[in-house]
């Protein structure tokens, strides 16, 4: 027995040697290598098996994580294996050299492969054990929100759901920012002295307006009385509040309004400051209290669903108890999913994924590009809503998104499509034999917003092909690294491709530019406004101030079209069609569109324990050959009942 235990004990210490030793060695040494950076769930390598933990994971978890890397060993030759030759680039790895072959951190780096080669029985187990762990999701616990406050077209839309107004207030308010790709992430909703002074100021106006020539709007449910004033303030208060009032809060408004003789003064004081509550600026995400849990199912469903308030059926659902059921909270869907609301509610989606917000503030020049003008932007963002729509409620493929050989062109586009301008605005337009476009990667609304004022921009187009469509994080730039490519010059002209050499030669530079840049490139047949182009042209007019221009001179170029994307197998191509038709078969594609659409509707990142939620709604879109309003209400389903 002794004996057995000593034998244990010097088993236990070694472990925990070899654990120290990754956890300050090897580890220590991928992470100054910037590894983590591409090798996490939403990094370019993503689809590798490497994913580190969280930053802030604890010891045991970093040690587990390094005997997991065991499935990167070959086990038998220990120099073959991935582990060794990736990050030496000694077989081609996308992000380069990250451990110079040769230095002591390859050192340490065979060491630990080694030591690794070695595993076997329980122990080999065991660092498998963590990677099904990581997929399950296994003891991790999703962030918590309470309350989540009203995005500004939410606020739009329930002011007109609950007064009848439709003057759009929180067009005025403080801009949101863009957070995780979305303007509604919560970890951005704080309320800035700014915001709480608009709400104020829109509560008293809309107040005014709601009595505006009488109870124009039906807001009142009876003849004005002390009894209807309880009426009034529980009813109304239902809606504003989704949810019903308790007695301190119904005695309160009562209260506010018997300070007024004129009954409708009382109900506009009333509403003010309801208007102006947190409960109704915020609305309930999550909750410990059974009482309020069908109202928090029944905002949950109207918010994502609808972008708006719960109308009277939904709240009359939650008071039944009609929301308890999977089968309940999918029936409610699909009823609402028939609502006019949910088309507007998916375009506001729709339109923070895919950034209108860049193409209506862009400006374009004006000498190489008179076409576009402010009717031109906005017409790109009418294409691109009409073609997503067209797909969700007429229940096509949502992956034909990449792949669609037509547009939705009005007289502003057909120009650049070289189509001719269709009888009814924004209708169905093939896209010419030979035009190389097919899906939003060949509408104007992508290529215009991913360029520059005066040219395509190779980075920005591949930057968002990786973080709109594939869900992945490339790293920022270096600090102080210069940006600036090298000018261009009759003696020495070149193209696009040629002047980002650079690129692919300056460290700094190299390991982000050759995961985005050959992604524009294999776009670059396409300008600044998303018109096709056999050639690169190059101006040299002189300028000779005052607005004098000298005689027209003009270079053109062979364009080198190939691209490819790092990271994804077979995946060549020359042009938008055929970089729609890689990306509409990739995994990593599919799966980003769940991911977008969970992080707009959840209003946060996706964590560890999501995983299992992901990979549900994934198999759920895959089995219904993709169509977006399944998604929908896997979603509402799922979110109500995990273990469904």
């Amino acid at each position: 027995m002794i004996i057995r235990l000593a034998l244990l004990a010097v088993f236990l210490h070694s472990l925990c040697a070899q654990e120290a030793a990754f956890s300050s060695g090897l580890y220590q040494i991928m992470e100054r290598a910037a590894c983590r950076s591409c090798h996490n769930p939403d990094g370019v390598a993503s689809g590798t098996r490497l994913h580190f933990p969280e930053p802030d994971a604890a010891a045991g978890r970093i040690a587990a994580f390094g005997r997991s890397l065991v499935v990167l060993v070959d086990r038998e030759r220990p120099d073959r294996s991935l582990l060794f030759n990736k990050p030496t680039n000694r077989t081609p790895h996308a992000g380069g050299e990250r451990i110079k072959p040769g230095s002591q951190d390859e050192v340490v780096l065979k060491a630990w492969i080694q030591s690794l080669s070695q595993l076997s029985g329980e122990d080999l187990a065991r660092a498998l054990k963590y990677r099904e762990e990581e997929a399950s999701g296994a003891g991790q616990a999703p962030p918590r929100t309470d309350l989540r406050r009203l995005t500004h077209s939410q606020f739009n839309h329930t002011v007109r759901d609950l007064l009848g107004d439709q003057t759009k207030p929180a067009d005025q308010f403080p801009p949101e920012d863009f957070v995780n790709g979305f303007r509604n992430q919560s970890q951005s909703q704080s309320l800035s002295p700014l915001l709480i002074e608009a709400y104020s100021a829109a509560a008293e106006k809309l107040a005014r307006n709601a009595f505006r020539g009488g109870d124009t709007h039906g807001l009142i449910p009876c003849k004005p009385s002390a009894a209807c004033r309880t009426r009034f303030v529980r009813e109304f208060g239902l809606k504003a509040f989704r949810r019903p009032l308790d007695t301190d809060e119904q005695t309160r408004y009562e209260t506010l309004m018997s300070r007024e003789t004129d009954f409708l003064k009382g109900a506009q004081l009333a509403i003010e400051a309801m208007l102006q509550s947190s409960n109704f600026l915020f609305w309930l995400d999550e909750t410990s209290d059974p009482k309020w849990k069908p109202y928090v199912t029944a905002s949950r469903l109207s918010y994502s669903i609808w972008d708006s308030m719960p109308d009277a059926a939904l709240l009359a659902a939650a008071a039944r108890g009609e929301l308890a059921t999977p089968q309940d909270v999918e029936r409610t869907a699909r009823r609402m999913l028939d609502d006019s609301r949910a088309r507007e509610a998916l375009g506001e989606f729709a339109g923070q994924w895919l950034r209108f917000d860049r193409i209506l503030t862009a400006n374009k020049d004006r000498r190489k590009f008179p076409q576009f003008k402010r009717e031109t932007a906005v017409a790109m963002t009418e294409e691109a809503l009409a073609f997503v729509s067209d797909l969700v409620w007429n229940d096509r493929n949502f992956m034909d998104l990449f792949t669609a050989n037509y547009g939705f062109v009005d007289v502003e586009l057909a120009p650049i499509y070289k189509v001719p301008a269709p009888a009814k605005e924004f209708d169905r337009v093939a896209f010419p034999a030979g035009s190389d476009r097919a899906g939003i990667l060949g509408q104007a609304l992508f290529l215009a917003l991913t360029a520059k004022p005066e040219d395509s921009s190779p980075t920005a187009r591949g930057l968002f092909v990786r973080e709109q469509f594939l869900c992945q994080h490339v790293p920022d730039p270096p600090a102080g690294v210069n940006t600036n490519l090298p000018p261009v010059t009759e003696a020495k002209p070149q193209t696009n491709r040629d002047r980002m050499s650079e690129h692919a030669t300056n460290p700094s530079c190299a390991t982000c530019h050759k995961l985005i840049d050959p992604i524009g490139f294999g776009l670059e047949k396409f300008d600044a406004v998303g018109a096709k182009r056999d050639k690169f042209t190059l101006d040299f007019t002189a300028n000779r101030g005052e607005g004098r221009r000298g005689p027209r001179k003009t270079m053109d170029l062979d364009i080198d079209a190939t691209g490819f994307i790092a990271g994804i197998p077979d995946s060549q191509f020359s042009s938008p069609a055929e970089l729609g038709a890689v990306m509409a078969k990739s995994a990593q594609c599919q799966e980003c569109m769940v991911k977008q659409y969970f992080r707009y509707t959840l209003g946060r990142m996706e964590t560890p324990a999501d995983r299992p939620a992901i990979r549900k709604l994934l198999e759920d879109f895959r089995s219904s050959q993709f169509r977006f309003k399944e998604l929908i209400v896997s979603l509402a389903r799922l979110r109500e009942f995990p273990a469904f």
